[in-house]
């Protein structure tokens, strides 16, 4: 006989995007490893702020812990890789949950504040939102987005 093949594992995949970095999340139940470009979070991130940002929305769920993160991120610099893998790990946390940000009246049975809050929490805290900032483009006749060049009268 053969051997039985291992359980699959569910996992939820997610994008987070932020200036011109696109981070591709996906989640499993696990120990609380995050794995970034095949390395960990510390060797990725040297900054204190980075590594806030994307342990955040995993603070603020409690689920640092129970939860593996492997992310693929590209594009853009430093904090704005961060913030993309933020956003996609609040999206995956949302969607692997079953969450509604909408306020819908809590079924018979149902505490109103359960599960359904973390979505409010991640919403209200800004880990939802994508940050729209992105470099204005180079315009036709002027030197860069904006800059013209320099008038000479005479």
């Amino acid at each position: 006989m053969a051997a039985a093949a291992p359980a699959k594992k569910n996992y939820t995949l997610a994008t987070g995007r932020r200036k011109t970095s696109v981070a591709r999340i996906r989640m499993t139940e696990g120990t609380g490893i995050i794995s970034i470009n095949g390395r960990n979070l510390e060797q990725f991130f040297t900054e204190e702020k980075d590594r806030g940002a994307v342990l955040g929305p995993l603070l603020l769920a409690d689920m640092r812990s129970r939860l593996d993160v492997l992310v693929k991120v590209e594009g853009g610099g430093i904090t704005g890789q961060a913030g993309a893998i933020s956003q996609g790990i609040a999206r995956a946390l949302k969607s692997m949950f079953g969450l509604q940000t909408e306020t819908a009246p809590a079924a018979e049975g149902e505490a109103a504040s359960g599960e359904g809050s973390l979505a409010k929490r991640l919403r209200d805290s800004g880990y939802l939102t994508r940050d729209s900032r992105m470099k204005e483009r180079k315009h036709f006749g002027f030197k860069g987005a904006r800059r013209g060049f320099q008038f000479s009268k005479r």
